[in-house]
């Protein structure tokens, strides 16, 4: 098989994967739906109630992600996302019936959305966690790579299918069929083979939600694309609104032309969960210089004068930015202890999409303030400072080396020493130079 698909050798993973591409492509039907609601049909297009009703969904990930983590790693994995994906089915189908019998308020869709977040709250480091359990260590980044795809050709199906059939049928019939989509995910959850999955043994588990800080405390490396992360996720990823605005307002287009937005987006990022994928090692150096691309491509969308050359950069945009997603994640994943997984990418998960509730709100407001295109610019600009701190403390650091060299092919290397280690770092190998 191609280094590219070899985690879907494994029959449980390959289960895991049908599942929750179809899934994927229903999530991404139900968010272009929930906000086309708030957008045309609640509202007169505020950018304020899409920007709270995005900061709701993703709020409880910093409240509950230090509990959700330990659960993770304290439960079956296997059993808290049957019971997370459940409830996300019946809140998609309360949503939909609401938005079909022409029953929904605004207040309707704040109450769904803080309920979603706090499931999906749960839900995140259990899923993040659980693909370690069904392929083995060496097709572990793999894997990573190949869930980024699967949610990727989500958003590449589901924003123009999405627009297709709110343009036919309705914005409810939408969210509809994206609580359908929940039952490829369960069924898979069904399908798996337990005795097959590699879940780590709950007596190493042990401690609690200090445990997983104070392992982070002394991982340096972690540290690092964790602040990074937290930038990239809090002023770079607010897609969900930008498009929508840009699509609404500076363009003047319909449902059909935000959706297409989507999936035109969602090109260049499965390009860049396949390359990943390829990749037997994810490195700093791919994570640093994808961000620098993410800064130059998102400035020229920002300024992209048509809608076709804004839909057009939007692909190098959605290459770069899931290049350094997908790399940060595999990082993290991969160089952690199993027992400490769980809490680590609650942290993760936390850090990353738990700054939305003080991002979106903030990207809504520059709308209002300063115009649609500033919510995009706003992105480029944090990112591109938050890079050129990273480069100083890169070259100040004691621990971390950076040299150019100039053989048949020209390239910085970034080579991190090992940090001081404590007692957890016993089960985890010190990661290779980061070049």
């Amino acid at each position: 098989m191609s280094p590219t698909f070899t985690s879907l050798e494994v029959r449980n993973y390959r289960l895991w994967f049908v599942g929750g591409l179809v899934s994927n492509i229903g999530t991404w039907m139900g968010r272009v739906g929930q906000d086309w609601l708030v957008l045309t049909v609640l509202t007169a297009g505020s950018a304020t109630a899409l920007g709270v009703v995005t900061g709701l969904q993703f709020l409880p990930f910093l409240l509950l992600a230090p509990w959700a983590g330990l659960v993770a790693d304290r439960f079956s994995r296997r059993r808290i996302l049957v019971v997370t994906q459940s409830m996300l089915a019946l809140t998609s189908l309360v949503l939909g019936v609401l938005a079909v019998t022409g029953a929904a308020r605004l207040w309707h869709v704040y109450a769904i959305a803080l309920v979603q977040g706090v499931t999906t709250a749960i839900d995140n480091p259990a899923r993040q966690a659980f693909v370690s359990e069904m392929v083995p260590a060496d097709k572990l980044a793999n894997a990573v790579a190949l869930n980024s795809a699967s949610f990727n050709t989500g958003r590449l199906v589901g924003p123009g299918l999405a627009g297709l059939v709110i343009h036919w049928w309705g914005t409810g019939e939408a969210l509809l069929l994206n609580t359908l989509t929940f039952v490829f995910v369960l069924g898979a959850l069904g399908m798996l083979t337990v005795s097959e999955l590699r879940s780590p043994s709950r007596a190493r588990a042990r401690g609690g939600i200090r445990e997983g800080f104070a392992y982070v405390r002394h991982r340096r490396d972690i540290q690092l694309v964790l602040v990074l992360v937290f930038v990239f996720g809090t002023f770079g990823m607010n897609f969900q609104i930008t498009m929508a605005l840009m699509a609404t307002q500076v363009f003047d287009k319909g449902a059909g032309e935000f959706g297409l937005l989507g999936s035109v987006m969602a090109v260049g990022s499965l390009s860049a969960a396949l390359l990943s994928a390829r990749r037997k090692q994810p490195r700093l150096r791919v994570l640093l210089l994808s961000l620098v691309g993410f800064t130059v491509f998102s400035a020229l969308s920002a300024a992209a004068p048509t809608y076709w050359t804004f839909a057009a950069s939007l692909v190098p945009v959605g290459l770069t930015a899931l290049t350094a997603l997908t790399t940060a994640n595999a990082m993290v994943q991969t160089r952690v202890a199993p027992e400490m997984r769980g809490r680590v990418m609650a942290l993760y998960m936390a850090i990353f999409m738990g700054g939305t509730p003080v991002g979106a709100p903030m990207v809504g407001w520059v709308a209002e303030q300063f115009g649609p295109r500033w919510t995009i610019g706003v992105g480029s600009v944090a990112v591109g400072l938050t890079l050129v701190a990273v480069a100083v403390w890169l070259g100040r650091s004691e621990n971390v080396r950076v040299s150019y060299e100039s053989q048949r092919r020209p390239r910085v290397s970034v080579t991190s020493e090992p940090v001081v280690r404590d007692r957890h770092d016993e089960h985890v190998p010190m990661p290779e130079p980061a070049r």
